[in-house]
């Protein structure tokens, strides 16, 4: 089973790589970006049979490692 967790920035929270990104797009031309939120996406190869139980696994591991939760926002797909 796996597991994937995208976690991005929380709203309000300064991107500047998005920022960055997003200047650098319009320098190509770019014109029509108006913002750009950068994130990341972590995949978990799980030993896991039960999907409630893995969901369950990944929030704790995404709690305790995998996102900043003061600053960051994730969402965990069982697939």
């Amino acid at each position: 089973m796996k597991a994937r967790v995208h976690i991005m920035l929380k709203d309000g929270v300064l991107d500047p790589q998005g920022e960055a990104v997003r200047h650098a797009l319009g320098t190509l031309g770019f014109a029509g970006v108006e913002g750009v939120r950068q994130g990341k996406v972590i995949e978990l190869d799980l030993t896991a049979t039960d999907k409630a139980a893995a969901e369950t696994e990944v929030r704790q591991m995404c709690e305790k490692l995998l996102a900043n939760t003061v600053i960051e926002k994730y969402t965990v797909d069982i697939v």
